[in-house]
């Protein structure tokens, strides 16, 4: 049972204080105090604290030790994980960059025990009014989720408030289609590739085909930059796609089981890619296929920055790098894949085939409603 008791002093200047003690004594006979500034609050804190006890869920942690405990404890795993290779390091930097950028501001000076699920809906909300993208909020809860999960297994904190809260989008805003380059603005790109000063300029090595590979293999930038000259059969015109780079330079397998696939190579790339292993240094069976100038990995984001972006502005073009993996897709699916696919599924290495239609499926060829009505109808 717990007892509240108000208590008295005076401070070393004549001060007088007081505050209201709560006192209980948990399951296993441990007695604690807490001192409250009103008596609302500590009888607040009493009955939840009698809660927690009769349902075994107390943790005296909880009380001590704030959402900012729990992220500091967190990283601290992820760091360990990281050095003992369970973890790659882009997914520890990029979840403790999610937690202190998106979480801790707003959170992190919460008690664990005062925590609610409100809380996190009230996160995100704040998140939706700065403008943060869905998909952007949806990994900070996530790593908010694995972070409380985290503090549970240590003691820290009973439950998981961030568990099944969900990040909704407004009405019709999951819908949206991908829209690819068109072929003009594709050609746009590519010529003004073609007509970029040598190689001992700014010009990264092979652009153009860097660019032409993108966009007819569909392989993803990590997928892309992580090839090797051992990956692909110039023979028999396939590549093997099996690793992907992150921007640390790590590699790693791919995302998901379904990344590892072989993709067909055109002869145009097939004719492409041996002309460049003529001409680069980096031709060995270990070397990148595209590799940045001195044989190292390529930097996707540096790349972007120095090579991409000012190349569209001279083809005059807005579009993503991974806008190119797009338009691979959809000229498969205009060039007669469009009545496979599963091969479409397959080729571009996506999980389920959901993700696949949710994504191009307004792209497949459909049959003409009409006439199957009139069929109906006869």
């Amino acid at each position: 049972m717990a007892t509240i008791t108000k208590r008295h002093w005076t401070t070393s200047k004549g001060e007088e204080r007081e505050a209201w003690v709560l006192a209980y004594t948990d399951k296993q006979g441990k007695r604690h105090k807490e001192n409250h500034p009103k008596k609302k609050e500590a009888e607040a804190r009493r009955i939840e604290v009698e809660g927690q006890i009769s349902k075994g869920a107390f943790r005296v942690e909880a009380a001590k030790k704030t959402v900012g405990d729990a992220i500091d404890a967190y990283a601290k795993a992820l760091d360990k994980r990281l050095k003992e290779g369970s973890a790659t390091r882009m997914y520890t930097e990029n979840t403790k960059g999610q937690l202190n950028t998106h979480v801790r501001p707003t959170m992190g000076n919460l008690k664990l025990a005062e925590t609610t699920a409100r809380n996190v809906t009230a996160l995100i909300d704040t998140l939706k009014d700065n403008s943060v993208g869905l998909p952007t909020i949806r990994r900070v809860i996530g790593a908010l989720s694995r972070t409380l999960q985290y503090a549970v297994q240590q003691d820290m904190v009973a439950g998981n408030v961030a568990k099944g809260v969900r990040v909704l989008a407004a009405r019709g805003e999951t819908n949206k289609r991908i829209v690819p380059p068109s072929k003009d603005e594709f050609a746009a790109i590519l010529k003004a590739a073609d007509e970029m000063p040598p190689i001992r300029s700014k010009q990264p090595p092979a652009l153009a085909l860097r660019i032409r590979f993108a966009a007819r293999t569909g392989l993803r930038a990590s997928e892309q930059w992580a090839l090797r000259w051992m990956d692909v059969d110039l023979q028999n015109g396939l590549v093997t796609v099996s690793r992907r780079l992150d921007a640390f330079g790590q590699i790693d397998v791919t995302k998901t089981e379904a990344g590892r696939r072989t993709v067909n190579l055109s002869k145009t790339l097939i004719a492409g890619l041996s002309a460049w292993r003529e001409e680069t240094r980096y031709k060995g069976d270990d070397d990148f296929i595209f590799p940045d100038a001195r044989g190292g990995f390529t930097r996707h984001t540096n790349f972007v920055k120095r090579f991409w972006i000012p190349l569209l502005k001279v083809a005059s073009v807005d579009v993503g790098w991974h806008s190119l993996r797009h338009f691979a897709v959809t000229t498969w699916i205009e060039s007669g894949l469009g009545n496979q696919p599963k091969a479409i599924q397959t080729l571009a290495g996506h999980a389920t085939f959901h993700i696949t239609m949710s994504r191009y499926g307004h792209l497949f060829p459909s049959a003409d409603h009409a006439k199957i009505f009139d069929m109906i109808d006869e």
